[in-house]
């Protein structure tokens, strides 16, 4: 009897030179990050940690992840606007990929600060979830103040502009 299904084709070889693997490579970038200029620890506060997401942590990911993505495809989108210009080419795409960059480290550090006074993972768990040995790289000043914004600690008359940002984050729940 004959099958209906065509053959299986064999598998083809990858044409990709090979080098590290792309996750040996990212471990290799993130153990060199240099520690936060004034890193932070965060004192253990906690509530009751429920089952579920806390609403303003959901906001704070949706939130950056729209800004870095913002800032990723202007600097993708770059090429064709400047494409036969290097020297705004590299201006503009470098501008671009370091905001998104800056983002993303303050969304970093402002789940690990959060993680951290919750007391929920070990220290150890939470390097590991970091994938770096060294918790200070990601909880900045700026992180603890984000943070603060968004759990909704006391307003002050001049609070620091990440703690504005992190309280219309949690009311606005984006």
């Amino acid at each position: 009897m004959t099958s209906t299904y065509p053959r299986k084709r064999p598998q083809r070889r990858s044409e990709t030179p090979r080098g590290p693997q792309q996750t040996t490579g990212l471990q290799q970038i993130r153990d060199t990050l240099p520690p936060a200029p004034e890193p932070r620890t965060v004192e253990p506060a906690p509530h009751p940690a429920g089952e579920g997401v806390p609403p303003e942590l959901l906001a704070l990911v949706a939130h950056h992840c729209r800004r870095i993505n913002a800032y990723l495809a202007r600097a993708q989108h770059l090429q064709t606007l400047h494409g036969d210009d290097m020297r705004q080419w590299q201006r503009l795409v470098l501008y671009a990929l370091t905001d998104a960059l800056a983002h993303n480290h303050l969304l970093v550090g402002t789940l690990a600060a959060y993680l951290q006074r919750q007391d929920l993972p070990p220290p150890d768990l939470l390097r590991r979830y970091l994938q770096s040995p060294d918790t200070h790289r990601y909880i900045t000043r700026e992180a603890v103040e984000h943070l603060d914004g968004l759990t909704g600690a006391p307003e002050e008359a001049a609070e620091p502009v990440w703690t504005a940002i992190g309280r219309r984050i949690a009311r606005d729940g984006s």
